[in-house]
């Protein structure tokens, strides 16, 4: 009676409804087109605070270092600190814009190979950086060398320059320092450990007021030694947080021994790292044409020295904003290295909505401020004027920067720097530059027209950002983070170790007879595949080079 023969005729039948149960390619795709809700948004939140927070207050640190080495330039004298402000331009755009974009190309691998647990392509990958970035460093410092030559040749004054060559010449150890530098501090926070770099750099900022007092004021080295202590200070943080990462045993699952795999596989950092670049320099570089500009109007001295107050005023503002963006960029790649799209969505919408309220936090404290703030500087009657007037279009300025900003953390997360330098192109050198020079010189706007040009750069720029986010398809993002992370297998062959190849495979084959014969073949090798019937077992993985192949798709 369970279960009775069928019948010859067919029999009238109750249809039952079905419950249809969603698919999770489906669950997947309506992840992907919903607004996250409030406990997601909270949980983000926490998630990138945790490594925005700190970052944050490392930057603070270091910008108050660099604020200390400003006052001891102004100790030593007007030359000094004349010639030094004049090095130090010239050191951000021929040396550490390049270096600091160069390091930010390892980002996405990193970030991606940490959420997909790809542990040992962390230790390649920022060996790989490190020898591209002193690699670079070359170059730049025979620049570095020459700096005097080239100065006196755009016509600068004989005697500033030559103080500029001693500061700039004292600073090329400085080149090499961040060349190992950047790359750590990115190694560490794709991996979320930014604590430990916060209190580093603290303990290396303290020691850079005795260090300055001892250069320049007991051993009376001048302008070199404000550079020297720059130098020593960066050492302090290296050795510092070497040390913590070796104590603290955190290269330990990425740690692969230098070899000549380090040398192999730069096709992927260099299409990353290139880009980055750009866009780093696109906006550094705006900044200092902005000074080249002021010395155009009709009042050089007052609108350059407001220009440069205006600089320190938007770096300390843009610690806040490049926080998140690096905070974001860590998340976004986390979650597509880990094959979640929906979580790396959400972590734009949430990261994107708190740069608008830093953006208008941004813009209230400068309005509120105008007035107040350039005392901080000067007394000059003319400066305070010109600041306390173009502080509140810098304000409007931060209300675009801070999304486009943190936008640009989420194109690096995902591996898309060349459209972050394309629009850093259009919108900051054909809409920001022809409006500042339109308004500042043709209309005769002079100090404030050069600002609504950086406000309409921002302004395109944030709308560009926003317009490429909102189009971006991040179940193809997840599909490119699985390629970027992929890696060649490769072996190590000893006399005392053979494999046999098959010639229809790409992956060193080896048999269970042979297996058999030699137990410990496997260490050995960096990949064994055991063939044994129909089946392929992946005994062991080494990442080792990855590879962006666009024709074929990998699954986890």
């Amino acid at each position: 009676m369970c279960n009775p023969k069928p019948s010859s005729f067919p029999s009238p039948t109750k249809s039952h409804p079905k419950a249809v149960v969603p698919s999770p390619d489906d669950q997947v795709q309506e992840d992907l087109h919903r607004w996250p809700t409030l406990n997601e948004a909270l949980a983000e939140i926490k998630a990138t605070g945790r490594i925005s927070c700190p970052t944050a207050i490392t930057g603070l640190l270091l910008y108050s270092r660099a604020m200390i080495s400003m006052i001891f330039l102004g100790y030593l004298g007007e030359m000094e600190l004349a010639g030094g402000s004049l090095s130090i331009g010239f050191a951000n755009i021929t040396g550490y814009s390049l270096i600091s974009g160069l390091a930010m190309g390892m980002e996405p691998i990193c970030g991606q190979a940490y959420g997909a647990k790809k542990w040992k392509l962390l230790g390649l990958t920022l060996q790989r950086t490190v020898l591209l970035l002193l690699s670079t460093s070359i170059p730049i410092s025979f620049m570095w060398l020459n700096m005097k030559r080239i100065l006196l040749w755009s016509g600068q004054d004989q005697e500033i320059a030559s103080v500029a060559q001693t500061f700039i010449t004292f600073s090329i150890p400085d080149l090499f320092l961040l060349s190992l530098l950047h790359p750590l501090r990115i190694y560490l926070r794709t991996q979320s450990i930014t604590l430990p770099l916060t209190y580093c750099s603290a303990i290396s900022v303290l020691l850079h007021v005795p260090l300055n007092f001892l250069l320049v004021v007991h051993l009376k080295m001048g302008i070199a030694g404000v550079a020297t202590a720059m130098v020593l200070t960066n050492l302090n943080l290296i050795l510092f947080l070497s040390s913590f990462v070796y104590f603290s045993g955190a290269h330990k699952a990425s740690w692969v021994p230098p070899s000549v795999d380090c040398i192999k596989g730069w096709s992927s950092l260099l299409s990353l790292a290139v880009p980055t670049c750009v866009s780093v320099c696109l906006e550094w570089w705006w900044y200092e044409f902005m000074i080249m500009l002021c010395g155009l109007l009709v009042n050089p001295k007052a609108t350059i020295a407001s220009v440069g107050i205006l600089i320190q005023t938007t770096s300390l503002v843009y610690v806040f904003p490049s926080s998140l963006s690096l905070g974001v960029s860590t998340r976004v790649g986390n979650e597509l290295g880990a094959n979640n799209p929906g979580k790396a969505r959400v972590c734009m919408i949430v990261s994107l909505f708190c740069a608008v309220g830093l953006g208008l936090a941004a813009m209230i404290f400068t309005t509120l401020m105008r007035h107040h703030w350039g005392r901080f500087f000067t007394n000059d009657h003319e400066i305070l004027e010109l600041t306390s007037l173009v502080l509140p279009i810098v304000g409007l300025c931060e209300l675009g920067n801070c999304p486009q900003t943190t936008g640009c953390g989420v194109l690096r997360g995902s591996a898309r720097p060349t459209i972050g330098a394309n629009i850093n192109l259009g919108s900051f050198y054909l809409v920001g530059m022809p409006v500042a020079i339109l308004l500042g010189f043709v209309a005769k706007m002079g100090f404030a027209g050069l600002w609504l040009g950086l406000l309409a750069a921002q302004a395109s720029c944030a709308g560009l950002m926003l317009f490429v986010l909102c189009r971006t398809d991040w179940s193809v993002q997840v599909e490119r983070a699985k390629e970027l992370t992929n890696t060649s297998t490769t072996t190590t062959t000893t006399t005392s170790c053979s494999i046999a190849s098959d010639s229809n495979s790409k992956l060193p084959t080896f048999t269970n007879s042979d297996a058999n014969m030699n137990k410990n073949i496997h260490a050995c090798l960096e990949e064994i595949v055991i063939t044994g019937g129909d089946e392929v077992h992946n005994i062991s993985s080494h990442e080792t080079d990855p590879l962006i192949i666009s024709t074929t798709k990998h699954t986890d």
